[in-house]
């Protein structure tokens, strides 16, 4: 069974809330997922994941939020050639119109110099994920899944 990662971090509940969306909408699609917190996993999380998912917000002036920092530098390091990656984003474009989302885009930067292949466009969400949000969500899982063949 194909295995799916899904690693998030959360501030106000917007961003866990996509992931669970996310993790649903890959269950959904018969796919063994498993998601976990940025604080409780190391960077080699996605090694025998076929699938790797990152769900995040912005912080400050456009960082990876304080959860994540220690992950997005080990992950750097990591060789993914044989995975497939996508990341989600949530955040505020009337509060932060030149960050927003901009640690998702941080993110994929930093995936694809792993060697990991993108599956999917970022998404990117203003806030918690709501009516044609999650629509979006299960398009962006499909999607994903269907990299695979």
């Amino acid at each position: 069974m194909t295995l799916v990662k899904i690693a998030y971090t959360s501030n106000t509940g917007n961003t866990e809330g996509i992931s669970e969306y996310l993790e649903d909408a890959f269950e959904d699609l018969d796919m063994e997922v498993v998601r976990e917190e940025a604080d409780d996993i190391d960077g080699d999380y996605f090694e025998d994941a076929d699938i790797a998912i990152i769900a995040t917000f912005t912080d400050g002036d456009g960082e990876i939020p304080f959860g994540f920092e220690d992950f997005y530098e080990e992950v750097a390091d990591q060789e993914l050639s044989d995975k497939l990656f996508a990341v989600v984003g949530s955040g505020d474009s009337e509060l932060y119109p030149d960050f927003f989302c901009k640690a998702a885009f941080l993110f994929e930067e930093t995936l694809t110099k792993t060697g990991a292949t993108k599956a999917a466009d970022t998404l990117t969400i203003e806030n918690d994920a709501e009516g044609e949000d999650v629509e979006k969500i299960n398009a962006f899982a499909k999607e994903i899944v269907a990299k695979l063949a």
